[in-house]
């Protein structure tokens, strides 16, 4: 059996951010121990209201701690320190519907490399994703017509797309997830675990592969 990491991610969310970059990264080294990659894009305010969690910035210990972390996961995954805009955090509803309906459409990379800019422009352009206007210029940014980011809107608005994104947060809440990134990962032999966090990549490869443990 095919071993699988579904990964549930939110753009309000950095943790998603380092999780997206570092899966990708390493796709190659776990396709080839027969572990595909999937980023199902959730919103992250109805897991923190459906398993009673609090998001770290509303309290004041987890945020302090949350400053010292970041730095760090930025320096462990290769990216540019994030910057926490003025208006964080966003709804990320419109933004997640969105990208649900580039993920039907569009080429898998195109997907994600779209999603990821959606990070890069809140976190390190300081860019608020969630206005209809600055989303669009992102679209365009990163090579959508006209055309297609009217499609775009137009579907995130449509009953089809604002089910779709409950239906993927549900299906997360149904795994046991308060926060984002979730992981539900299934290893060769069919064993499924989920995992929290952009911390947990050790433990996350071992069950995922049995063995292979280390992929850097």
């Amino acid at each position: 059996m095919p071993g699988k990491i579904d990964a549930y991610v939110d753009c309000v969310s950095p943790y998603s951010y380092y999780a997206t970059v570092y899966l990708r990264k390493n796709r190659q080294a776990l396709q080839s121990h027969g572990i595909e990659v999937e980023f199902h894009p959730v919103f992250l305010g109805g897991i923190n209201v459906g398993s009673g969690n609090k998001p770290p910035w509303t309290l004041p210990a987890k945020a302090d701690y949350s400053k010292f972390d970041s730095e760090r996961a930025c320096r462990y995954f290769g990216v540019p320190p994030i910057k926490t805009p003025e208006f964080f955090p966003i709804l990320s509803i419109m933004p997640q519907r969105c990208m649900i309906y580039v993920k039907k459409n569009f080429p898998r990379e195109k997907f994600e490399t779209t999603f990821l800019a959606l990070w890069e422009w809140m976190f390190y352009k300081g860019i608020d994703i969630s206005k209809p206007e600055q989303l669009a210029k992102l679209f365009q940014s990163n090579g959508f017509s006209d055309e297609e980011i009217k499609q775009i809107f137009a579907a995130a608005s449509s009953p089809e797309f604002k089910q779709a994104l409950t239906a993927n947060t549900q299906a997360a809440l149904d795994k046991g997830a308060y926060g984002a990134p979730w992981f539900w990962v299934r290893n060769s032999e069919g064993k499924e675990e989920p995992f929290f966090g952009s911390d947990r990549y050790v433990t996350l490869t071992y069950v995922s592969t049995l063995m292979f443990a280390n992929l850097d």
